[in-house]
C-alpha cells in the first residue's frame, strides 16, 4: 500500500471551514520576527507573504491591516524555540504556549497574581505538581486575554480558570459571561504546555505542524 501524501499548508488553508480553528505548531527563531507569521498568513489570505501587513490594536494584540480579509482572524505565541499560530474565520481566537520548566516560586507568584480560589487548589497539590499546573492556568488565562485583545495589565485575578473533570474551564471574566467562552488545552508533549481560547460556540480544532522550510 502507498501511503497518501501528508496534506500541505495550502491544502489545509484552502479548506478552514468556519467552525474550525486552524493552530500550526512552527520552529521560532528570533532573528526571523514575524516572518513566519507574514508567511502562514499569506497562504491563508491567497497573497504573497510581502503584501501581509500587520496592524496593532490598542493593547497591542497583532491583527490584520485593514484591506485584507476582515473575516480571518489569528493569534500567535512562542516560548524558546517553538511557536503556534492559531487562524480561523469569524472568530478572535487567543492562543499561548510556555515551555515546562522548575517553578520553584508557583505558589508565591499564583497567590500574588491569581484568584484566592486558584492559589488555594494549587497550594492544595504536591509541590513536585504545582509548576506544571501554574502554567497551565498562565496559559489559559493567558489566551483569554489575548482573545479579548487585553494584556496583563487587565488582571489575572479578573478571571478564574478551573480544571474541572481533566477540562479546562473558564468559571469567571470579569465584565462578560464566562459561559459564552471556549477554553482548550492543548496536547503538546516535549515539555509543552499551551491553551487556546475564544469566545463564540464549540469549533474544531486541528493542529499540524509545519516543517522549516515550509
Amino acid at each position: 500500500m502507498i501511503a497518501a501524501p501528508a496534506p500541505t499548508l495550502a491544502n489545509v488553508a484552502e479548506h478552514l471551514r468556519d467552525d474550525e480553528i486552524h493552530v500550526w505548531r512552527l520552529d521560532h527563531q528570533q532573528s526571523r520576527g514575524r516572518a513566519p507569521l507574514r508567511a502562514l498568513l499569506a497562504t491563508y489570505l491567497g497573497i504573497a507573504a510581502e503584501q501581509v501587513v500587520l496592524a496593532e490594536g490598542e493593547h497591542g494584540r497583532p491583527a490584520l491591516a485593514a484591506g485584507l480579509d476582515p473575516t480571518l482572524g489569528f493569534n500567535w505565541s512562542h516560548s524558546g524555540g517553538h511557536a503556534l499560530v492559531a487562524v480561523g474565520r469569524h472568530v478572535a481566537p487567543g492562543i499561548d504556549l510556555e515551555c515546562l520548566r522548575p517553578r520553584p516560586r508557583a505558589l508565591q507568584l499564583a497567590r500574588r497574581f491569581f484568584c484566592a480560589e486558584e492559589a488555594a487548589a494549587l497550594a492544595a497539590l504536591p509541590e513536585a505538581e504545582r509548576g506544571a499546573v501554574f502554567l497551565e492556568l498562565w496559559t489559559a488565562k493567558e489566551a483569554v486575554l489575548k482573545a479579548l485583545g487585553r494584556g496583563l495589565a487587565f488582571g489575572l485575578d479578573r478571571l478564574s480558570v478551573a480544571n474541572a473533570d481533566g477540562r479546562l474551564q473558564l468559571r469567571r471574566l470579569h465584565g462578560d459571561d464566562a459561559g459564552a467562552w471556549q477554553l482548550q488545552r492543548l496536547a503538546l508533549g516535549h515539555g509543552l504546555i499551551a491553551a487556546l481560547a475564544w469566545r463564540g460556540g464549540e469549533r474544531r480544532i486541528r493542529l499540524g505542524t509545519l516543517a522549516s522550510d515550509d
